[in-house]
């Protein structure tokens, strides 16, 4: 017999071994004979069967399996099955990640029997062979993650299918005639999984929703949402609820609360804001101290556990901030109109307040819940414009501009409020300071934002600073949240309560970064935790203004943990907290719901809430808040293509900001834009792809397109449904001379 046919051979027996292990593995310890098995397995000659029968009698020498009657047999119990969640590539492969083990599982297509991403799942790992990576099958799906897909819909003579656009998705989904649900040929759907039949290659679903037609704008934006399964508009029946609050500012309320009404107040948010989550009051005390309330929408007054509207607001956690609208976590009415601190209207507010020193040194605080009447309301540029023009000694009036103004005409601001505002930014300074001196880490990322026509089609792009402003409220915030987690945390008898989390990076990933920023000639100490930290502050402030910062701050965010809720306290990495909570946007994020909640079920001298409870509503707000942070980042790719589809015929200067052995991907330097050339596309020559260079190298030219490197692109291709930009390479700047 010839060397090949032995291996084939072998490699036919191995897999009938197989065959019969996973087909006795689906009968979930219900035992089968040897007919039973050829059925499932499709044997039906003689030959087969009798090698089938000496196959269960070696499997049973090995313990592998065990007759538990006469002629019938179960897989045996191992310990080699583990539960855990699966992560499936496009092409259908998965990687099963354990939490007690340190390596993943990778699960070839062929064993990944129907799992999708995100399931949690049962798997058997097989033995491993020397040096080989961890291998096993997926023996039981306990969990479906999701099972609403977005896609566009097929429709056929005497059925239909849906293409699914998320790129995980392996599988098209089988839709019947029946359950099409009046959708039209090429509509854009929403299909929900029904079942899975152990032998389909494809699962059936049924359409729920039309979305519209795949590359209409309202059509994607909706595309987004649905496909992390977040909503677009409340049910009737909690708008009802909603509306029929009473949110009128009575008396016997009032007197159970801190009245501020006389203190002065104000917000400090973006121009185009509606929710005014937070305020600020400021009394000068005249013994060089100051009396800082952070004043907070008390949501919790008017959301009241086991209601049909807090349960959707749980359910939301979050409000989701698309390129081109908000969708709240509450209705109008509240995250709007009574929750919002607008200015010249009393709210009833829960607020942290501070007496404070020149040194920024905290002397004393309160917490609780207050009633508050705001004074006046401020964009982030007049505040900045009152920071950069004001002298704190100055008895004149500031004039605001109109071209900064809110209202559009020419305003003049008091000088309590100007004086106000110049301590508050000169206190925020020292705290901030204070913060960078003890480790946290200064992310400054630019925000890409849109300028939209009034059918919100991108007319232009700009990039959003954080200036001293936004620093101010930040700072303020910061305190306020700070303050709240350890007032609770530190309390001699420990007490359930919802902390802000942020773990230490992973080394693994720091080196990653590492190596990837030494391509730009800069590098990170990390000896230890305060030079990792102080390290990354520094390449973050050397990066500024140059070609390469977004890439490097993208890459520097991504290095860090995920900052998560928890009731198990382990400290705020990023900010150097050793207690960290969130409290003061409960319009827009239910843990700071929450945290009013337990702070003042505490200040009523109650026992500890339910750790278990808060726990899974952590989990909860964790998971929510990473898909709605997904959707957002959907909604600016696809505002960007859209942008981009635009402007087809312009040659674009860009950085390279990565490179695969599939394709070059360049960020624009002008708007942010992030697209693909395929190497395969590059017909001067032919390009290989060097890992430890993070280039692509020509065979004959040499010519050689590295991390960093500044090109000129042009747009060959702008998806609007599939949010994605392939570019055509014109060459390196130095090479390359513009029209």
């Amino acid at each position: 017999m010839s060397r090949r046919k032995k291996s084939r051979k072998k490699s036919s027996n191995s897999n009938l071994t197989q065959s019969i292990l996973t087909a006795l593995r689906k009968q979930n310890a219900k035992p089968i004979n040897y007919k039973q098995i050829a059925s499932i397995l499709g044997i039906r000659d003689t030959s087969t069967r009798n090698l089938l029968i000496k196959k269960l009698k070696k499997l049973q020498s090995e313990e592998k399996i065990e007759e538990s009657s006469r002629g019938k047999y179960i897989i045996k119990a191992s310990k080699n099955y583990y539960t855990g969640i699966a992560d499936v590539t496009s092409r259908g492969q998965a990687y099963i990640v354990i939490d007690d083990l340190e390596e993943d599982i990778f699960v070839n297509q062929k064993n990944i029997n129907h799992a999708l991403h995100g399931d949690t799942v049962e798997v058997y790992i097989f033995k491993r062979n020397r040096g080989g990576k961890p291998e096993g099958e997926i023996t039981k799906i306990l969990e479906r993650k999701k099972t609403d897909f977005v896609g566009v819909i097929k429709i056929q003579e005497r059925f239909a299918f849906v293409e699914c656009q998320d790129i995980k998705m392996y599988t098209d989904i089988f839709v019947s005639k029946e359950n099409i649900n009046n959708a039209k040929n090429g509509d854009k759907v929403l299909v929900e999984i029904e079942s899975w039949p152990e032998k389909a290659g494809s699962p059936y679903g049924k359409v729920i929703k039309t979305l519209g037609k795949p590359g209409e704008h309202n059509t994607e934006i909706h595309s987004i949402l649905a496909q992390f399964g977040l909503p677009y508009e409340f049910d009737k029946e909690v708008e009802d609820y909603a509306n029929n609050i009473d949110t009128t500012i009575k008396e016997e309320e009032i007197k159970k609360r801190r009245d501020m009404r006389g203190d002065l107040t104000f917000t400090i948010d973006p121009k185009d804001a509606k929710d005014f989550d937070d305020a600020l009051s400021f009394k000068d005390l005249k013994d060089g101290t100051y009396e800082i309330g952070i004043h907070i929408a008390d949501v919790s007054h008017y959301l009241i556990p086991g209601t049909i509207l807090d349960d959707e607001a749980y359910e939301r956690a979050t409000s989701v901030y698309l390129v081109d609208r908000v969708v709240p976590m509450l209705p109008e009415v509240l995250s709007n109109n009574a929750c919002s601190l607008r200015p010249n209207e009393e709210k009833f507010t829960f607020s942290a307040v501070f007496k404070i020193n020149n040194k920024a040194v905290i002397i004393d605080q309160w917490f609780g819940r207050t009633v508050t009447y705001s004074d006046a309301r401020f964009a982030y540029e007049e505040a900045q414009f009152i920071i950069e023009k004001e002298k704190i000694n100055e008895i004149k009036p500031i004039n605001i501009p109109s071209d900064i103004s809110i209202t559009g005409k020419t305003y003049k601001v008091q000088n309590e409020i100007s004086k106000a505002i110049l301590k508050l930014d000169e206190l925020a300074k020292i705290l901030r300071r204070k913060r960078m001196k003890q480790g946290a880490i200064s992310f400054d990322k630019v925000e890409v934002k849109f300028h939209l026509d009034k059918d919100n089609n991108p007319e232009g792009v700009y990039f959003k600073e954080s200036k001293d402003a936004n620093k101010l409220i930040e700072e303020f915030m910061l305190l306020a949240n700070r303050s709240v987690a350890e007032f609770i945390g530190k309390q001699s008898i420990k007490k359930t309560f919802i902390y802000r989390v942020h773990d230490e990076p992973d080394d693994e990933k720091i080196a990653a970064l590492q190596n990837i920023i030494r391509q730009f000639g800069y590098k990170i100490d990390t000896r230890d935790r305060k030079t990792t930290s102080n390290s990354l502050n520094n390449l973050l402030k050397d990066v500024q203004g140059k070609k390469e910062q977004n890439l490097v701050d993208t890459l520097a965010i991504r290095s860090m943990s995920k900052a998560v809720y928890t009731t198990e306290n382990i400290g705020h990495y990023g900010l150097a907290f050793d207690y960290y909570t969130h409290f003061t946007s409960p319009i827009r994020r239910y843990p700071d719901v929450m945290v009013h909640r337990l702070l003042q079920f505490y200040l009523n001298k109650e026992n500890s809430a339910n750790k278990d409870q808060f726990e899974e509503k952590c989990r909860h707000s964790s998971e929510m808040e990473g898909l709605a942070a997904q959707a957002e980042r959907a909604s600016i790719k696809y505002m960007q293509v859209k942008y981009m589809f635009d402007h087809q015929d312009q040659n674009f200067l860009g950085v390279i900001s990565g490179v695969t052995d599939w394709g070059i991907y360049v960020e624009i330097i002008s708007n942010k834009c992030e697209g693909m050339i395929r190497l395969q596309d590059m017909k001067d020559d032919h390009y290989t792809f060097y890992k430890e260079e993070f280039a692509a190298v020509g065979a004959r030219t040499k010519n050689s397109y590295q991390l960093g490197d500044e090109v000129y692109v042009q747009v060959k291709n702008a998806d609007l449904v599939k949010k994605q930009l392939d570019f055509k390479m014109l060459g390196h700047k130095k090479e390359f001379i513009t029209n």
